[in-house]
């Protein structure tokens, strides 16, 4: 044991550090990062439409294009992390850079002169100016660039903590990522429930000064931490050993393949710092890139150059991205269909009866608590009762593949939308029953709680798929791309946002009449037709789950060769992070 711990010189303290300890400093980050993101996006569109005086359209559309922004500068923060910063000091610089910009939406919330006047509620309001918008704007972007560095370093810098050649610890590694989810998930209840309600009931500036607190809270909290964690070196950039192996592939394109794939380049001490986890073996896919790893006369075996001569890892590596290319991209439309919750749906809940009481009332945005709710409970029983049945079954530690698990979630996404179709027909009805359809802002004699089933649904849902989809790229991606690997979860939700706001506004664009009519007005959604766009999401996801089938079938897992404690070598393939030692 110590031999190795000499060896490894790339983890800063000994094996003895991480674990279980770590957690609460980890998971408070993730917590007020959380709290603040959810707590203004849940009511972001209110924000918009009430304080800024922005059309719907225009404000759904923001709404989604600041979630993909702040899910697409992961990569960036990412990049940091995997190639020069390491994920500590990542996540520490995110955070405060996140905290600057709580504070300055929080002073624009706060200032009158910094939004446009209010208005009564028959004016034509008044919108925001330029400058108004500028500082709306900016204090967004230095969201996004703050969760740009959190959001894929947390739960990567989490999962360092457990050490993957210790069998008692690669349990907690994979549970680890259910229990994450969780902790990410409670701060979302508190977030559009507590949060929600001091903004709608308070003030906004209380509403968002409290997340703010938060964050710098944690960060000082994050830090306290340090001399517990087990930090891992950066080993160098990842993007430039995967364009490496492409330009020594492309320069080797006329060599004749070798006859025995043993052939090929391998060197163990080159490879040490990105294979502390375990080496890659070769695969008989995707040929091409095997060239790069062919020894020709002219190529210094002992000090190679790296853009003519690769390693079977460093090629291994860029197949195992490429691999993952079809399953990342069939996550996008699930968070298409998820993000229609802050936007449509929020608007649905705004004109139906949220009446608990006489005197309390629901805040539209706390709908998502019947999102939240579900997820949570939906993971606890997955982990600690499904998993220990399908283990009986599967004989797979983590009870069923994450592959399996995406295919579940899935299923349950096209539900969520196909009912929400018949939920918009029926508050449509009960709008033109009692005379409201030309009254957008009255509210319909009909219940919030209509919008349950599909909340819930899309909850249920994210429990199977969201966390699915993250084991995945964290299991399946290079080792020395863990940060990168989390940042395309986040690209994932990226690009689904983006989706989202392509697809209102082409809806909006081609379903306009020319009485006026339109799928998606921009003023009163009674007299719309969502329930069609709801059914046109439906149908895209059915397509999409036929294409994930067959992704899942032909996808290959990588194979690796790993070291237990013993330093024994064992080779497996096809094989999952909590199963790579059978």
């Amino acid at each position: 044991m110590e031999k190795m711990e000499e060896k490894d010189n790339h983890v800063h303290a000994t094996r003895k550090k991480g674990g279980l300890l770590t957690m609460p400093f980890i998971f408070a980050n993730e917590v007020c990062e959380k709290l603040a993101v959810v707590g203004f996006n849940a009511n972001m569109l209110s924000y918009l439409t009430t304080q800024m005086h922005m059309p719907l359209t225009q404000a759904a559309n923001t709404v989604t294009n600041f979630g993909g922004t702040a899910s697409l500068t992961p990569l960036l923060g990412a990049f940091m992390a995997d190639a020069y910063a390491g994920r500590f000091w990542v996540i520490t610089i995110a955070s405060i850079i996140y905290t600057v910009g709580m504070i300055s939406l929080t002073v624009s919330a706060v200032l009158p002169q910094l939004r446009p006047p209010p208005c009564e509620h028959n004016q034509v309001c008044q919108e925001a100016d330029g400058g108004q918008l500028a500082i709306l704007y900016i204090s967004l972007l230095l969201g996004a660039l703050g969760s740009g560095g959190i959001r894929p370093c947390v739960v990567a810098f989490g999962a360092d903590q457990f050490d993957e050649s210790d069998p008692k610890q690669n349990t907690k590694t994979w549970s680890y990522f259910n229990w994450y989810y969780f902790v990410m998930g409670a701060s979302i209840l508190v977030a559009v429930t507590v949060l929600v309600y001091i903004q709608d009931n308070i003030g906004w500036g209380w509403g968002l000064g409290i997340p703010t607190i938060a964050m710098f809270l944690s960060v000082v909290t994050f830090l306290i931490g340090y001399p517990l964690y087990r930090n891992l070196d950066p080993a160098g950039s990842p993007f430039t050993r995967l364009i490496q192996v492409l330009v020594a592939a492309y320069k080797k394109r006329k060599i004749h393949m070798v006859s025995d794939p043993r052939l090929l380049y391998e060197n163990d001490e080159l490879d040490a710092p990105i294979s502390l986890g375990g080496k890659l073996l070769h695969t008989k896919h995707m040929k091409y890139f095997d060239k790069a790893a062919i020894v020709v006369e002219e190529d210094e075996v002992k000090s190679p150059n790296l853009w003519r001569l690769s390693t079977v890892h460093r090629v291994e590596e860029l197949k195992s991205v490429i691999r993952m290319g079809p399953i990342w991209a069939s996550g996008i439309l699930l968070i298409t269909a998820y993000s229609q919750q802050s936007t449509f749906s929020l608007s649905q809940a705004k004109t139906m009866n949220r009446h608990l009481t006489d005197s309390f009332e629901i805040p539209a945005a706390s709908m998502s608590v019947f999102t939240t709710v579900p997820m949570l409970l939906t993971i606890a029983f997955y982990d600690r009762v499904f998993i220990p049945l399908a283990r009986k079954v599967t004989g797979l530690d983590r009870g069923i593949t994450f592959l399996h698990r995406m295919g579940i979630g899935f299923v349950i996404s096209v539900l969520a939308t196909f009912v929400a179709g018949f939920v918009e027909m029926k508050r449509k009805k009960a709008a033109l029953e009692h005379g409201l359809l030309n009254q957008p802002h009255s509210i319909i004699p009909i219940s919030v709680f209509w919008l349950v089933p599909q909340y819930s649904l899309h909850g249920i849902a994210e429990a199977f798929m969201s966390i699915g989809h993250l084991e995945f790229f964290y299991d399946q991606a290079p080792e020395s791309m863990r940060s990168t690997a989390a940042a395309l979860f986040w690209t994932a939700i990226s690009a689904g946002n983006y989706l989202s706001t392509l697809l209102v506004s082409l809806v909006h664009k081609f379903s306009a009449g020319t009485n006026g009519s339109n799928w998606l007005p921009d003023n009163n959604l009674n007299k719309g037709k969502l329930e069609n766009y709801y059914w046109l999401i439906t149908l895209l996801q059915v397509a999409n789950l036929i294409y994930y089938l067959w992704c899942a079938k032909i996808y290959t897992f990588k194979p690796i060769q790993v070291k237990g404690i013993d330093g024994a070598e064992s080779q497996g393939k096809g094989v999952e992070l909590a199963n790579r030692v059978q």
